[in-house]
């Protein structure tokens, strides 16, 4: 008899790895406690290096300790370090990460991160029940389990807060919700998943403004406050008797039956099919109109956040579908959880660097606290909540004061990495397409990162601040964990720790831009003052005087105008903004949101991630190419598949001049006859222009200039809009405005 062997199994990173298994984040100036038992292992990890912490044992020699504190790593851990503790009898634990504060002047740049801890318990059974997150806020109104294959009925008050959790990951959960008024009024009227997306203008409401749940009358009954998954579903009905009988499954439990039975004590009128918010179903619409379903997407303990608009009557149900992969053939339990109107909670949605990452929520900035006088207009971006255009202005007349005069805008969520040790120069040597080692103290430089293939990782910024000192400025997280992935492979003595939450940053661009910064930016003699900046350069001061709030001012942008960028701890926003604002209105200074950020980049040529370019995307198709230094003889990640690549290219970005009034964006299709030959990456009304004007990436064999093209709209090919392949940038493309 052959015996088939076992193929290599399914990986799953972000469930738990066993039962037993249990992983925490400590972030810089907090603390966990757990109890330990006989031969549980604990493993703290200081997983960016350079991070103090403790370890505080209520019987020291259950750890086999003599004293209760263990300092854990300290200034010069490596990236990775680990410290294992088997308990040899029961001990409550703390583990407390240390947190300094972190100045844009320190001389030497370690920001407080992280540590991480996992527990390992001897007696796996005894964790088998799933560990639930800790409740948002005490008192709870109600907390209540919803077994598997259930549904219950319970009362929510107008303002209270409705939790809906996840218990185990990859369980979907029917919502139904009633005006408690109308249904006392005998006017059932639960949430219209159609009524919604017509008035939110999205699938399913998120955190935002788009946010909320409303009935057939066009009354919200729910707003979404939080959530830390971000896919559902309302394309179809709660699964009903019908759809089991079909599948030859008959009496299998169904979502619909077990509401029916919750609600008769409201006397709502039974029905054969639920219309329902089925949170974690994870549906999409395929290329050719059908409804897919895969597995959810949420893990263990992810939720969702909702505030009552007026008093309501909710079901809530853990779906039993197991015949396919609603609930990833395993439904389990969810958790509701009911916290009172008093309470107040951010809005947000979670972000996970890695699929195994813990998730981190939404964040304001340093300088939201001021900008959010003047706007609602919000959007969630990498982390942090950004404005997208300001109330009394709008995105072109943002627009306009940026080419005319001056404008500042938030830039905090760009991540920003210290990049010390040893090695720190050849780690960002093999890292980045540009030669850092020509980098002078004080200078900028404009860099793509690369994977082995050639596809860019991220595109950013790296400044030198010191020999053996540098800080890479991008937009993608997962580029701090890059970094150390290639600094433990090569063995390289070289930190890598995250800064965003210590060191934010305001844009101020616009012809006015020197003006205002010269009237608030006091320098020492041995920086250069801000009329000597150079393009590309940063100076260390002061506001206004010696004894100032700390900034660094870097002579950069994204907006093609002469500008800079001030950087500051998150605590001396405030103060910053104030000065700039104050120091900018004489020059007609205005805030600037994303919208018109989009028009100012598109114009000038500048690439955006996701748009321009991708994993799959190399620096020259991405038209920043000058930022491969091939001719230097260093080697780098990614040198020898960007030698063949150049050496063979197959598309190239290109600006496009559209002649009818018609506007395109990205994704759109470039055409010459019937034949597809590239793909819109950005477009845009250009202002300036007064017409249309797009970056595509097309096939080289139609990147000349002057030749004619095709954007495909609607299927493609029912509406086509004649374009002229141009030289971008659009707007001052030999870039004499920025280096004014």
């Amino acid at each position: 008899m052959t015996q088939i062997e076992a193929g290599p199994r399914l990986r799953e990173p972000g469930l738990p790895a066993a039962p037993g298994h249990e992983r925490y984040r400590v972030e810089a100036g907090g603390s966990l406690t757990l109890r330990l038992h006989p031969d549980d292992v604990l493993t703290v990890v200081d997983v960016e290096g350079r991070q103090s912490g403790l370890l505080r044992a209520e019987v020291p020699a259950a750890l086999g300790l003599a004293e209760p504190d263990v300092p854990l790593f300290g200034r010069w851990s490596l990236a990775g370090a680990a410290e294992t503790f088997t308990a040899v009898a029961s001990s409550v634990v703390r583990v407390e990460c240390a947190c300094t504060r972190f100045e844009v002047t320190d001389e030497d740049p370690s920001p407080p991160t992280p540590l991480h801890v996992s527990v390992v318990r001897a007696d796996p059974l005894a964790a088998l029940e799933p560990v639930l997150p800790e409740p948002l806020a005490l008192p709870l109104e109600l907390d209540l389990r919803i077994e598997r294959m259930t549904a219950r009925s319970y009362e929510v008050k107008a303002g209270q807060w409705l939790q809906i959790v996840d218990v185990e990951g990859r369980q979907c959960s029917d919502l139904v919700a009633f005006d408690a008024g109308k249904l006392a009024d005998g006017r059932e009227r639960p949430i219209d998943p159609t009524t919604t997306r017509t008035l939110m203008g999205l699938l399913y409401p998120g955190p935002g403004l788009a946010a909320k749940y409303y009935d057939r009358d066009m009354t919200p009954l729910l707003e979404v406050v939080r959530d830390t998954c971000g896919r559902h579903d309302t394309f179809g009905l709660a699964c009903t008797s019908k759809y089991y009988e079909d599948l030859g499954y008959f009496g299998h439990p169904n979502c619909t039956d077990n509401f029916n039975a919750a609600f008769e004590r409201f006397s709502v009128e039974r029905r054969k099919g639920w219309q329902a918010v089925n949170l974690w179903y994870n549906t999409a619409l395929g290329a050719s109109n059908a409804i897919v379903l895969d597995e959810p997407w949420s893990r263990p303990g992810d939720y969702v956040l909702l505030r009552a608009l007026t008093d309501l009557v909710v079901g809530s149900s853990a779906c039993p579908d197991d015949v396919d992969p609603t609930n990833a053939w395993n439904p389990t339990d969810i958790q509701v959880r009911v916290y009172g109107a008093q309470q107040r909670f951010s809005a947000a949605v979670a972000h996970r660097v890695t699929p195994d990452a813990e998730p981190r929520l939404t964040k304001q900035t340093g300088f939201q606290p001021r900008w959010g006088e003047q706007t609602r207009r919000v959007t969630e971006y990498r982390g942090y909540w950004l404005p997208t255009s300001f109330s009394g202005h709008g995105a072109v007349a943002e627009y306009w004061a940026c080419r005319e005069k001056c404008v500042v805008m938030d830039l905090s969520p760009l991540r920003k990495f210290e990049v010390t040790g040893p090695d720190a120069e050849t780690l960002l040597q093999r890292a980045m397409t540009r030669n850092i080692r020509r980098l002078a103290v004080g200078q900028v430089v404009y860099t793509a990162m690369c994977h082995e293939t050639g596809g860019m990782i991220d595109d950013g910024t790296v400044f030198r601040l010191g020999e053996n000192l540098f800080r890479f400025v991008g937009g993608d997280p997962y580029s701090g964990v890059w970094l150390r992935e290639l600094a433990a492979r090569e063995g390289l003595r070289a930190w890598v720790k995250e800064s965003t939450d210590q060191l934010h940053n305001l844009a101020v661009q616009g012809p006015a831009s020197r003006d205002v910064l010269r009237e608030v930016l006091w320098t020492p003699p041995a920086q250069p003052s801000l009329d000597e900046l150079g393009w590309f350069r940063f100076t260390v001061g002061r506001l206004f005087a010696p004894d100032g709030v700390p900034v660094l001012v870097s002579r950069t942008g994204y907006t093609g105008e002469l500008g800079y960028e001030v950087w500051c701890h998150p605590d001396a926003a405030a103060a910053v903004w104030d000065a700039v604002w104050a120091a900018g209105r004489p020059y007609g200074l205005a805030p600037f949101g994303l919208d018109a950020l989009d028009l100012v980049r598109i114009e000038a040529g500048l690439v955006f991630a996701g748009y321009e370019f991708d994993d799959e995307v190399d620096p020259f198709e991405a038209g920043i190419g000058f930022t491969v230094a091939l001719k230097d003889p260093e080697d780098f990640v990614g040198r020898a598949a960007l030698e063949r690549r150049k050496a063979a290219p197959q598309r190239r970005l290109v600006g496009l001049d559209l002649a009818a009034s018609q506007p395109v964006g990205h994704g759109d299709p470039v055409f010459v006859g019937a034949q597809r030959v590239g793909v819109v990456t950005s477009g845009c009304r250009s202002p300036l222009l007064g017409r249309h004007v797009a970056l595509a990436r097309v096939a080289v064999d139609y990147a000349d200039l002057g030749t004619e093209l095709e954007v495909g709209k609607i299927d493609g090919h029912q509406q086509r809009v004649p374009a002229t392949v141009v030289r971008f940038p659009f707007y001052d493309p030999d870039k004499t405005r920025p280096r004014s």
